[in-house]
């Protein structure tokens, strides 16, 4: 069980002002399921990954992972754990191959199968790829699609995908939630406004800055969704 209490985090502008982007966030994310998390642009939505995974400390709080307090592990720590992320941002990684890449990520020299395995399941032929560094030439959709097969690769018990959709044009959204769908006996938390994954989520929660977050199941928050006016999430297709 993955476990916020009371989480604040604000952050200090020029003049020494905060600003307050999370107030008092206490959540539960059950395992063996898909927790999708939504709200309008400046919600916190990243934030709030970040803050799980590490790359960011909360201003107040406690993050809690079958029970043990992980607020104050480092990123890598957490990795240890079975915390695996994958960014909106893919990172691109000059003068390393694809290859080398997946093999860091499962902590082993992997065959070609393996590497077809973990390839072919982002929509990627792995001959075609392998070879080639995450750098520049490749395109925006390429690079998330990587990003992807290296969660995949690493493993772990607590996937944390941040608005993962983004850029991938030409796979078919079937295989994306088809993907996702197959990591249900772990602890899933997707950030994304897309309604075709909040379809496949067993609980969904909206954020929103003015006040607290709205959880419920699938079931019980996607009529609430799509009555909202300006939610993104709201939108049919893709």
């Amino acid at each position: 069980m993955l476990e916020l209490k009371h989480i604040d985090f604000s952050v200090k502008e020029e003049g020494g002002k905060r600003v307050k982007i999370l107030s008092d966030i206490s959540l539960s994310f059950p395992e063996k399921s898909i927790t999708v998390i939504t709200g309008q642009n400046g919600s916190g939505k990243s934030t709030l990954i970040k803050l799980i995974t590490g790359l960011e400390k909360p201003t107040s709080g406690q993050i809690i992972y079958n029970g043990q307090d992980v607020t104050a592990l480092s990123v890598t720590e957490r990795a240890k754990l079975g915390f695996t992320t994958a960014f909106q941002q893919p990172v691109r990684f000059k003068g390393i191959t694809v290859k080398k890449l997946l093999d860091i990520a499962c902590g082993k020299q992997s065959n070609l199968g393996q590497l077809c395995e973990y390839l072919s399941q982002v929509g990627l032929c792995a001959r075609n790829y392998i070879d080639r560094e995450l750098d520049g030439s490749l395109s925006g959709g390429e690079a998330k699609r990587i990003e992807l097969a290296m969660a995949i690769a690493k493993g772990g018990e607590v996937f944390l995908l941040d608005e993962p959709e983004a850029g991938i044009d030409l796979w078919s959204f079937s295989d994306l939630t088809n993907l996702f769908a197959s990591l249900r006996d772990k602890t899933v938390l997707i950030v994304s406004h897309q309604q075709k994954i909040m379809e496949i989520a067993d609980n969904i929660v909206l954020l929103d800055k003015e006040s607290a977050p709205v959880v419920g199941t699938r079931d019980e928050m996607l009529p609430t969704l799509q009555d909202r006016s300006g939610v993104c999430a709201a939108r049919k297709g893709v």
